[in-house]
């Protein structure tokens, strides 16, 4: 255990730490398939002390064709150009100049799993230290790696792909079976916890990497969006009960499970909003901006062109709706592993604005094939739900703005992070991190 502990830290990097002497505020980056999008923080204490974010300005730029594919960087020249405007915009707007940044990350080949480790301590009388959780974390760590390396070389057909840690977070604790939220100072025969890992193959990290050190940004971390979007409510909204979070981007889909107060797993699928305009332009013999815009028309009363009828359309969107949702039902099949499903999904991001996805989930034969106990209540997130923050630049108000705003709230997390819990998480995740 000693040598793998020492070849992970030799292998990877520190990373988390504050940049020196920056400008005040954060940046959120959401580097999508379709648009590159920036949002700039500003960070203040509200009357009881706590940390509250307000997003003082935006700013998007649309991708093209092939900068992007599938939630990965394909041109990292290209991509750095679109967040570049992105970021100018949204710092023009705030008038701030931060350089602390997150960014979030995504594609089929990021896999996020809540590993539950089980530790018996040498002795129970001594009270838990911070170096001692983060040796613990450290070992669930080596057996969530291993196993993450197995899934991406299955899925990917390359051995030996290399894989890293991108995000982690310890999402329960408990000493001698007693929930605890902070374990320093407890004393226990047995700890236990559960840590979410999303791992991610180096080369599609690396590039995120390379966008963020072009762009002059200091990373805080690199968070995985459907991560990122399911622990964007107020936790008291959510309960024990948990629910089933569905975020639909230009390349992918991404789902996350949470039940019993913690995210239970990420799944993503390489099927998004861009899947649907292609299906169109291949139809209807479209360029893809023609069709672009045609599924953008599908939900309005705008004209289409002549020799498009909205019966077709509907039809053409509604068999692509109906293909999209086999495999959303596959992914929900594989995180609830057979255990009772939460009755809410909530879904955001671009692609959550087709009317065809609204009627393909209010249908009942694909939820009555997964363990729910009731046909589950679907609700569409919006901005203003996130939790923690606010928007003072007013641009932001559509599914699309979640992801980006959820992100926000993630850097918001990490700037307040201060417990002795989280800097044990931290100096674990600093171990493995490239």
């Amino acid at each position: 255990m000693q040598e793998q502990l020492a070849r992970l830290r030799a292998r990877f990097a520190g990373f988390g730490s504050r940049a020196p002497a920056e400008a005040p505020g954060l940046v959120a980056l959401d580097v999508g398939t379709e648009f590159a999008k920036a949002l700039v923080l500003e960070i203040a204490q509200d009357d009881e002390g706590r940390q509250v974010g307000s997003v003082r300005g935006s700013g998007r730029q649309r991708q093209g064709l092939t900068h992007m594919q599938s939630g990965t960087v394909s041109d990292i020249d290209a991509v750095v150009a679109n967040c570049q405007r992105a970021l100018a915009e949204a710092r023009g707007m705030a008038g701030l100049q931060p350089t602390s940044a997150v960014i979030g990350i995504a594609g089929e080949l990021v896999k996020g799993t809540t590993s539950m480790g089980a530790v018996r301590r040498d002795d129970p009388h001594v009270p838990i230290s911070e170096q001692e959780l983060q040796h613990i974390v450290e070992q669930v760590q080596i057996e969530a790696l291993a196993d993450a390396e197995r899934r991406i070389a299955w899925e990917s057909g390359v051995e030996r792909l290399d894989v890293r840690l991108v995000h982690a977070a310890v999402v329960e604790l408990k000493i001698d079976g007693y929930p605890v939220s902070n374990p320093i100072g407890f004393t226990g025969a047995q700890l236990e916890l559960g840590v979410f890992n999303a791992f991610a193959p180096m080369v599609h990290l690396g590039a995120l990497q390379s966008v963020a050190s072009q762009l002059g940004l200091h990373l805080l971390g690199v968070i995985a969006e459907p991560y990122a979007v399911a622990t964007c409510l107020d936790p008291g909204e959510l309960g024990d009960a948990g629910a089933v979070f569905v975020d639909i981007g230009g390349g992918t889909t991404d789902v996350a499970l949470v039940r019993r107060g913690g995210i239970a797993g990420t799944k993503m699928l390489a099927l998004g909003g861009r899947a649907f305009t292609k299906g169109l332009a291949e139809r209807f013999a479209l360029s893809f901006s023609r069709a672009e815009s045609l599924k953008l028309a599908a939900g309005t009363d705008g004209e289409l062109p002549e020799r498009v009828d909205r019966e077709n359309l509907a039809t053409a969107l509604s068999e692509d709706a109906a293909v999209w949702l086999g495999g959303v039902e596959l992914m929900i099949g594989d995180l609830a592993e057979g255990e009772l499903l939460p009755g809410r999904v909530y879904l955001c991001g671009g692609g959550a604005e087709l009317p065809q996805i609204a009627t393909a989930l209010d249908g009942d034969e694909w939820w009555h094939r997964l363990p729910f106990a009731r046909k589950p209540e679907v609700r569409a997130l919006a901005p203003d739900d996130v939790v923690g923050l606010q928007d003072a630049s007013g641009q932001l108000a559509t599914r699309q703005d979640v992801t980006p705003m959820a992100l926000a709230h993630q850097a918001l997390i990490i700037d307040a992070s201060s417990s002795p819990a989280e800097r044990a998480m931290r100096g674990a995740v600093k171990a493995m991190q490239l």
